[in-house]
C-alpha cells in the first residue's frame, strides 16, 4: 500500500504525465488541429456572446490563447490538457475533504483514466472540454456553500454555473442537479436561507448579454443544438431507439473504469444510508444529471450524441468509492495500479497509432500549406492586407486561423459579393461551381473548395 506522505507525489507524477503525454503526441502526429478548435478559433476572430452552434466561452478562451501563442498547433493541445488536469486538480481537492482519506482520493482520481473522455478526445478543445472545470468547480463550491455558508462561496458558485451553461447549454442539467440537492435541503431542515439566491442572481446577471443576444439572433444556437438531437425528424420508435443506444454506448464506454473498480473492491453488495447527506449530494449531481439526459431522450426522442456525454462522469469514480469506500481491498492496488498503468498508456499508443497511420482525417489536412498558396495568390494580386474570410468553419476557419494576418472570419455577409469594397480584403471560400459565377474579384480553385479574393491592386 501506499505510504500516505507519498500520496500528493504520485498525484503531481499523475498530472505532469498526462499533461505531457496528451499535449505532444497529437503536437507532433497531428497535421492539422481538429475541426471543433478550428471552429472556436473561427468565432474567437470575431467574438460575439454566442455564435450559430454555441455559447461563447470556449471561443473566448481559444482567442485568449491565440493572442499569446499565435497559430501554434501545440497551444491549442496544451489549453485543452489545461482545463483537464484543472478539473483533476478540483476533485482531486473535492475528493480529500468528502472522502477523508487520501487513499480513497487517489482512486477515485486513477479510475478516471478509465473514462476515453478525460484522455484519447481530450486533444480536440471544444465546448465539452471547456464545460469539465466549470463543471468540478459547481460540484465542489455547491458542497463548500453547505458546508461552510459563506457568501462568497455562494458568489463564486453563481459565477462557475453562469460559466458552465456559458460553454455548453447541456450544463443545465448539472444545474437542475444542484438545485434538486438545495431543495431537499430546504425540504428536510424546513428553513430557506436567503443565501439559496445568491448564485441564482448572480447566474441571470451574468447571463443576460448572452440572452440578448440569443433573441436579436432568432435563438439559432438553440435551434442548432434541437437540431442536433434530430427531433424535427419525428419517429415513435426513437423514443425507445435512442434511449437504448445512449444507455448501450456508455455502458460500453465505462467498461475500463468497471474492470479497474472491480479489482479494488471485495464485493458488489453494500449497504448504502440513503438518508446520509454525502450520498444525497453526490446522487444529485451525479446520477440525477445522467438520469435526466437519458430520460430527456426517452420522452422527447432525442439523439444524444456520445461526446455530449463528456463531463457527467467527471465526479462518478468519486461516488463509487464513496458507496464502497469500506469494501475497498487495499491488498489488491498493486494490481489495480497495474490495470490503470496499462489504460493510461493505451489510450496514447492508441492516439498515435491512428494519427499515423489513417490519413484521411480531419487533422490531416494540409492547412498551413492552402493558407500558404492562397497567400502567395494573393500576394500576385494585391497590396493590402486580408483582413476577411467568408465561408464555413472549416475551410474559412483554417485560414482564418493559418494566414498572418489573422483576417475576421465570417459565415455569411449579408450584403452580399457585389457590395463589399475591394480595400476590404476579404477572401470568400465555397462551392467551387457557385463561387466561380458570382466572384466579383480574382477567382481560383484549391481543391475541393473555390476561392474568390476581393483586394485592391
Amino acid at each position: 500500500m501506499i505510504k500516505t506522505k507519498n500520496i500528493d507525489n504520485i498525484f503531481i507524477v499523475f498530472l505532469i504525465f498526462h499533461l505531457i503525454l496528451w499535449t505532444l503526441i497529437p503536437a507532433l502526429t497531428n497535421q492539422n488541429l481538429p475541426l471543433d478548435t478550428i471552429e472556436a478559433l473561427a468565432w474567437g476572430s470575431n467574438l460575439d456572446w454566442g455564435f450559430s452552434k454555441h455559447p461563447p466561452l470556449s471561443a473566448l478562451f481559444v482567442e485568449f490563447f491565440y493572442q499569446i501563442f499565435g497559430n501554434n498547433d501545440w497551444a491549442y493541445y496544451l489549453l485543452s490538457q489545461l482545463f483537464v488536469i484543472f478539473s483533476f486538480f478540483i476533485i482531486w481537492n473535492f475528493s480529500k475533504e468528502f472522502l477523508e482519506s487520501k487513499h480513497l482520493s487517489i482512486i477515485a482520481l486513477m479510475l478516471l483514466e478509465g473514462v476515453f473522455f478525460y484522455n484519447f478526445t481530450t486533444p480536440e478543445f471544444n465546448v465539452n472540454i471547456c464545460q469539465l472545470p466549470f463543471w468540478a468547480l459547481t460540484i465542489h463550491y455547491s458542497w463548500k456553500c453547505y458546508q461552510n455558508d459563506k457568501i462568497l462561496d455562494w458568489i463564486l458558485l453563481g459565477i462557475f454555473l453562469a460559466a458552465g451553461f456559458l460553454s455548453k447549454y447541456l450544463f443545465i442539467y448539472l444545474i437542475i442537479g444542484v438545485k434538486l440537492f438545495f431543495c431537499y435541503l430546504v425540504l428536510n431542515q424546513k428553513k430557506f436561507k436567503f443565501n439559496y439566491l445568491i448564485p441564482t442572481l448572480i447566474f441571470l446577471i451574468l447571463l443576460t448579454p448572452h440572452l440578448f443576444w440569443l433573441k436579436e439572433n432568432n435563438f439559432e444556437t438553440i435551434l442548432y443544438g434541437l437540431n442536433r438531437s434530430s427531433l424535427e425528424n419525428f419517429n415513435f420508435l426513437n423514443h425507445f431507439i435512442n434511449p437504448i443506444i445512449l444507455i448501450s454506448k456508455q455502458i460500453i464506454l465505462l467498461i475500463p473504469l468497471i474492470v479497474m473498480f472491480s479489482l479494488i473492491i471485495l464485493k458488489i453488495k453494500v449497504k448504502i444510508n440513503i438518508k446520509n447527506k454525502k450520498f444525497i449530494f453526490l446522487t444529485c449531481v451525479t446520477l440525477i444529471p445522467i438520469i435526466l439526459i437519458i430520460l430527456t431522450s426517452l420522452v422527447t426522442g432525442a439523439k444524444i450524441r456520445t461526446m455530449w456525454m463528456t463531463p457527467f462522469y467527471l465526479f462518478l469514480s468519486v461516488y463509487l468509492v464513496y458507496i464502497y469506500q469500506n469494501k475497498i481491498n487495499f491488498k489488491n492496488f498493486k494490481k489495480f495500479a497495474v490495470v490503470f498503468l496499462f489504460f493510461f498508456f493505451l489510450s496514447p499508443i492508441a492516439y498515435l497509432s491512428i494519427s499515423m497511420y489513417q490519413k484521411d482525417k480531419r487533422t490531416d489536412y494540409p492547412g498551413k500549406e492552402v493558407a500558404r498558396l492562397v497567400q502567395n495568390k494573393w500576394d500576385q494580386n494585391f497590396y493590402n492586407e486580408i483582413k476577411v474570410v467568408v465561408g464555413d468553419e472549416w475551410f474559412a476557419g483554417n485560414l482564418s486561423y493559418h494566414l498572418s494576418s489573422r483576417p475576421i472570419w465570417f459565415n455569411t455577409l449579408e450584403k452580399g459579393l457585389s457590395n463589399v469594397n475591394s480595400k476590404s480584403g476579404v477572401i470568400y471560400v465555397g462551392n467551387p461551381k457557385i463561387l466561380k459565377k458570382l466572384c466579383p474579384g480574382t477567382y481560383g480553385t484549391i481543391r475541393p473548395i473555390g476561392i474568390c479574393m476581393i483586394g485592391a491592386k
